[in-house]
């Protein structure tokens, strides 16, 4: 008899590892504490799988030989604990998916980042001619992707939460973005713990895959040469990338870095030389989406992608909804949607990837929700420099008041998103940004970060109409 398999959660990535699992044979019981959507449970009845919503039964769960986890369920979880105490194996979708797929797997983490730099690796890709879907994180079921297509590659975005239940899962290439604390709540509040499960991206790689890899980022260099010889053991081909001023010697030690007016990538496979891609090909705003674009790029060399296909992608790809979104310009005013940007070093991508004219603040910044312990004190030269004004839009804006007040002149606070954008705007003149771009999450006043950007999009179009 196969054995049974229990879904916690019943998400996106949830019904699609049940109906994967269904589909393979597989008893299946989704168990999810909360409500379950009508789509979900439209989804679950068609096939006929079992699923309870509001409780976890746990006589029944425990009756699995396997479980299928949400990402949202921390490993600390009573629930989680019980069951490594009866040795049921719990695992990500992620690694139950590619036991199903032959498919070469691009995965992409890091704290800031990774859904552009997934969604920019896929739309290049995808305009070369290959086979390729996307998945993970960005919100799509890499189940029942591996389901319903029988694609070639798979770029997926991969969060710490799903790499924590990955073990036998392989990317053939590997992008490490970023490491900033966050969710350090998942991790015992202690960075090294983060940064582990970040590092989970490269086990079981080999020879002959690829890790690229930011190499300005303190946090990522630091593990990859405090330890003794871990950066001789890694075994994939190392392409890292930097911005910061390069020496000879460091030139020939890294795979992609800038000139005045260029990506410069250097040969990725023997024999073939370094090419230039002008920095105006990628409209994508900020230096740290110049690093999302060079490890896109490099992606698409590892996979022998020509140069042309690679132009043309980076020229006709069009940033995510609510990260670094224009969703307007009139009066000369730009309202720019950044409501995906949930922690500090988020903001101060944004922040750093305006262009003040005249060197004169020009950003009206809206900002606050629920805050997670932030630390304001790295954005304080970015918002000296460039803010004119904050809008504090949260239920407790304690933290963002007493950070700011003293640098800037203007600091006010509400609990709508029609007054916040309706004050920022009496605020802008000409050639003034308006930025949503929150530092904190969004569940105080909105159901999540998409809604939140949402009725910022409602608002801005509301006010010109």
């Amino acid at each position: 008899m196969s054995k049974k398999i229990i879904i916690l959660g019943a998400g996106e990535s949830g019904v699609g590892a049940a109906l994967l699992a269904k589909a393979k044979g597989f008893p299946v019981f989704v168990s999810d504490s909360g409500e379950i959507s009508a789509k979900a449970r439209a989804s679950l009845e068609a096939e006929g799988i079992p699923f309870e919503a509001g409780v976890h039964t746990e006589k029944e769960i425990f009756a699995a030989q396997e479980i299928i986890k949400s990402p949202g369920i921390p490993d600390s979880a009573p629930l989680i604990q019980r069951a490594h105490a009866h040795q049921i194996p719990v695992i990500s979708d992620i690694e139950f998916a590619s036991r199903y797929t032959d498919a070469k797997l691009i995965m992409i983490t890091g704290t800031n980042g990774k859904t552009t730099t997934t969604l920019l690796t896929y739309h290049i890709l995808k305009n070369a001619g290959l086979n390729v879907g996307v998945a993970g994180n960005v919100g799509i079921s890499f189940a029942k992707q591996v389901l319903e297509n029988n694609f070639d590659y798979y770029v997926l975005e991969v969060s710490s939460f799903q790499l924590d239940t990955m073990f036998k899962a392989k990317a053939h290439v590997a992008i490490l973005l970023n490491i900033t604390p966050d969710h350090l709540d998942r991790y015992s509040y202690k960075l090294k713990n983060y940064i582990q499960s970040k590092f989970r991206l490269l086990q079981n790689m080999d020879e002959t895959g690829y890790f690229i890899y930011f190499a300005d980022d303190i946090h990522i260099h630091d593990y990859l040469f405090d330890a003794p010889g871990l950066y001789e053991q890694i075994k994939p081909t190392k392409l890292p990338v930097t911005l910061a001023d390069l020496s000879v010697q460091l030139e020939n030690n890294v795979a992609a870095f800038l000139d005045h007016e260029n990506f410069v990538i250097k040969n990725v496979h023997k024999g073939k030389g370094t090419i230039k891609i002008p920095l105006a090909t990628s409209a994508l705003p900020g230096r740290h989406n110049k690093v999302n674009a060079m490890a896109a790029i490099l992606a698409a060399k590892a996979l022998k992608v020509t140069d042309k296909p690679i132009k043309t992608g980076l020229q006709s790809y069009k940033n995510v909804p609510h990260r670094m979104e224009l969703v307007r310009e009139e009066e000369g005013i730009s309202f720019i949607n950044d409501s995906k940007a949930t922690n500090v070093d988020a903001v101060f991508y944004a922040l750093e990837g305006i262009d003040c004219k005249n060197s004169n603040p020009c950003i009206i910044w809206i900002a606050g929700g629920i805050d997670k312990g932030n630390n304001y004190a790295q954005l304080m030269p970015l918002v000296s420099r460039k803010v004119k004004a904050l809008v504090c839009l949260g239920q407790d804006n304690t933290s963002l008041i007493n950070s700011f007040k003293a640098t800037l002149g203007n600091v006010s606070q509400t609990l709508d998103m029609k007054t916040a954008v309706k004050r920022a705007y009496d605020l802008a003149e000409p050639g003034d940004v308006v930025l949503l771009s929150p530092a904190c999450s969004s569940f105080d006043l909105f159901k999540n970060y998409e809604d939140r950007g949402d009725q910022f999009r409602m608002e801005v179009t509301d006010l010109f109409s």
